[in-house]
């Protein structure tokens, strides 16, 4: 008997495969020159283009145990956000004033860049940024927390996981951020002059009042020439600087933030980046307008 020789499917598949195998090597081995050939061609190693976005959805609700939840999903990230409420006393200088505390967590199980331990600096360095963009914007009065002047306000504490990093997180987290207070009930609370305590409702729950609704737009730099909107986790490390610009739901400029060291080219950047933001956060405030 004589052996058939292979199918001419059979035969191209594994072709096929070799040649996913070969592109995955090279662009483990040599990242730069893989990023820079598609480049040359006008186009990214996902497919997009320069300037195109990743999708993005939002999903609020999911934490029956946080007064306010909210999972975004940005392409492939994917970021989880509770907000937990707390009575406490105000400054003594501020004794109107309650507190937001954003935090963000990047666990080794999201990424294998990030290892098992202590927060790392990636993750305090967002964390205060968030925290800048949240201040900055006013997106919670802090006066609307204060249950009683001088005895008792509301702590918010904002904890944001990120269950799956593939780039861009402070765009993804910000917005889970924001949907996440947009989707909090607090109970009413009311202080007794006499004995300083206070009692929180079992049944009547209120919204936050929320401010300005502040979205954040990244781009990557890369060999100062080219401008890549909501980099991946792919392109993020052969950046030369990233470019996050903070708007409102009216597109006002809330904040600007460089990271990296390689500076922006020109003037012209950096007001084609804001002025991109400004175009690209209808889609977001969107998303967050009919979170109730």
């Amino acid at each position: 008997m004589t052996e058939s020789a292979p199918s001419t499917s059979a035969a191209s598949t594994s072709k096929a495969e070799q040649d996913v195998l070969r592109a995955a090597t090279f662009q483990r081995l040599h990242p730069r020159v893989y990023l820079e050939r598609f480049l040359a061609e006008n186009v990214r190693p996902d497919g997009r283009e320069f300037h195109e976005w990743r999708e993005v959805s939002v999903n609020v609700g999911s934490i029956s145990t946080a007064d306010g939840s909210a999972l975004v999903r940005l392409g492939n990230t994917t970021v989880v956000c509770g907000v937990k409420a707390e009575i406490a006393e105000p400054e003594l200088d501020s004794p109107e004033d309650g507190f937001l505390v954003p935090n963000l967590d990047l666990p080794a199980i999201c990424h294998p860049r990030f290892k098992p331990g202590p927060p790392t600096e990636e993750a305090q360095v967002l964390s205060d940024r968030l925290n800048e963009v949240l201040v900055t914007s006013g997106v919670i009065p802090t006066k609307s927390l204060c249950i009683e002047p001088g005895k008792a306000i509301w702590v918010l504490y904002v904890d944001a996981t990120c269950i799956n990093y593939d780039g861009n997180a402070f765009d993804a987290t910000l917005l889970a951020m924001v949907a996440a207070l947009k989707n909090t009930r607090l109970p009413k609370a009311t202080c007794d002059a006499d004995t300083s305590r206070t009692v929180c409702s079992r049944k009547i729950r209120s919204p936050l009042p929320v401010g300005r609704l502040p979205v954040s737009m990244s781009f990557g730099v890369f060999d100062g020439t080219h401008v890549l909107a909501d980099p991946t986790s792919f392109e993020e490390p052969l950046l030369d600087t990233t470019l996050s610009v903070a708007v409102d739901e009216n597109g006002g400029l809330v904040s600007v933030t460089q990271l990296g060291l390689g500076g922006v080219g020109n003037q012209d950047v950096l007001m084609h980046c804001i002025a991109a933001a400004r175009a690209r956060c209808s889609e977001f405030i969107g998303l967050l307008v009919n979170i109730s």
